[in-house]
């Protein structure tokens, strides 16, 4: 019962203090539900407060043996960390016992991306005699000429469009918002996609400022992403598995090979952290050779 309450609780303080998507609530609550599984298999009564380091070090060997990866693991340990964090903002306990809980290590895994001919390719296969073809080149020319996450483009709004200025608002992770820069090709395709075919849809009520629609009229959902990204890259003959979010690395990366400033890409992907885009610069040694050559004394 005691696990309830503080798992309810945990759930609104995500909700309303971290401002988080469901899907990310759920994601959180269930990695807290394992543990409690974990203790119910094994018989331990423990409450919340009562959770050892040692309970809590045999519940990751317990998972490890279940056979899930270091990855799943790590987020798992990022989940817990968070629950108790939230307990001791709320005094609801005195200790921490995830203060000394070490993550598996993961290693860094590169991400899947897209070079300009690949992304030419899946743009030439487009049918641009038809509704959508028009519709599904500026899709794809706005994932990857801003770098949006799915979520922010099936919720684009045409109020958050500032093509005078050359940016459009991006409504990110936590409702955070964020101003993307507009290159000329992602502009003309939105400018054309409004006033050549979105116009001829009837709307739905209170999609009216959604800017990609369906035929029905309504905003398009992330499955309807997935599978236009699928279907093209297939008849474009990739062989890479990709998803929306490989436009997102594919645009990271070509900044970071043209030699953009890191700090400017975080800012445009609205990372929170600079480690989490310094994965790019993974991908081009000869960036990093050439930066090396450039800035280290013992290089000149």
């Amino acid at each position: 019962m005691r696990w309830n309450s503080f798992i309810h609780g945990y759930k609104s303080y995500l909700r309303l203090e971290k401002s988080l998507s469901m899907n990310s609530i759920e994601a959180y609550v269930h990695d807290v539900l394992k543990l409690t599984q974990f203790l119910e298999l094994k018989g331990n009564p423990a409450t919340p407060e009562q959770i050892t380091l040692k309970d809590l070090q045999n519940f990751l060997r317990w998972i490890s043996e279940l056979g899930m990866t270091a990855t799943s693991q790590a987020r798992i340990v990022s989940g817990l960390k968070g629950f108790y964090k939230y307990l001791l903002l709320e005094n609801l306990i005195r200790k921490d016992p995830t203060e000394l809980l070490e993550s598996p290590k993961t290693g860094r895994k590169l991400p899947v991306f897209l070079t300009v001919d690949e992304i030419n390719l899946m743009t030439g296969v487009i049918d641009l005699s038809t509704v959508e073809g028009k519709r599904n080149k500026a899709i794809l020319e706005v994932l990857y000429g801003c770098g949006l996450r799915v979520s922010e483009l099936v919720n684009l709004k045409v109020t958050n469009l500032y093509f005078n200025d050359g940016f459009i608002k991006v409504v990110g992770k936590g409702n955070k918002e964020r101003l993307v820069p507009l290159g000329d090709t992602a502009h003309n395709e939105i400018v054309h996609y409004l006033k050549e075919i979105r116009t001829g849809i009837s709307i739905k009520t209170g999609n009216e400022d959604f800017v990609f629609l369906n035929r029905r009229g309504t905003k398009l959902s992330r499955v309807m992403i997935f599978s236009i990204i699928k279907d093209l890259a297939a008849k474009a003959g990739i062989k890479k598995t990709i998803s929306p979010h490989t436009f997102r690395h594919s645009f990271a990366t070509s900044l970071v090979e043209g030699g953009a400033d890191l700090r400017a890409v975080q800012e445009m992907l609205g990372h929170e952290s600079i480690t989490t885009t310094e994965i790019y610069t993974h991908l081009d040694r000869e960036y990093l050779r050439s930066t090396i050559i450039q800035f280290h004394p013992r290089s000149k």
